[in-house]
């Protein structure tokens, strides 16, 4: 009797594992089946959140200045949003303001055409006319505004670096809360040397 009840709770248990491996099996695979993008499928175009869609109309960073801001390198906007903490003079103010109005302008104008592109190849997907060549042709497009808006921003920094002085370009690393400005002094000392080299020739 006791060799029965041994058996029917180990059958008892044999038949919770199946069932309990059984019950968990949907759930391990849907999870492996089921796309990251899930419910991207809805957006106005799917490769771009409606946030970045919006900044681009805006004519936001999104990030394509960092290897400047981040190497000592200031930006207009950000200037103009510390001009009292970075004491700008009036003729350093006007010139960050012109600066930024005319990156900003650039940068909508591009974001726009930008969007226009993506809008192009979604549309040539979701109508089932994409080919080889529109393909090459609307993704080159694409890269080559990218790249402008990249530039446009990029360069604006670049800019912005001779309308401030260097106690003012550490100043600013300082105030933005990076953890070191040691790139900053070192390449404000490089960026000024090269200046004054190409000057003598």
């Amino acid at each position: 009797m006791t060799v029965d009840m041994t058996w029917k709770n180990g059958m008892r248990r044999s038949l919770f594992y199946i069932l309990f491996i059984a019950s968990t099996l949907p759930a391990t695979l849907a999870a492996k089946t089921l796309s990251p993008y899930l419910g991207q499928e809805n957006r106005d175009i799917k490769a771009l959140s409606p946030e970045a869609i919006q900044d681009l109309l805006d004519g936001k960073g999104m990030g394509f200045a960092k290897a400047a801001e981040l190497n000592g390198y200031p930006g207009p906007a950000h200037v103009l949003e510390l001009e009292d903490d970075l004491a700008l003079t009036t003729e350093q103010y006007n010139k960050t303001k012109t600066l930024f109005d005319s990156m900003l302008s650039k940068a909508k104008s591009l974001g726009q055409q930008l969007l226009d592109q993506e809008r192009s190849l979604e549309h040539l997907y979701a109508t089932r006319r994409i080919t080889a060549d529109n393909l090459r042709q609307v993704t080159e497009n694409i890269s080559r505004l990218k790249g402008e808006l990249r530039y446009t921003h990029l360069a604006a920094h670049l800019t912005q670096w001779d309308i401030l002085s260097p106690k003012q370009r550490d100043l600013y690393f300082t105030l933005r809360g990076y953890q070191s400005h040691v790139n900053s002094v070192h390449s404000h000392h490089k960026h000024d040397s090269l200046k004054g080299e190409s000057t003598h020739h």
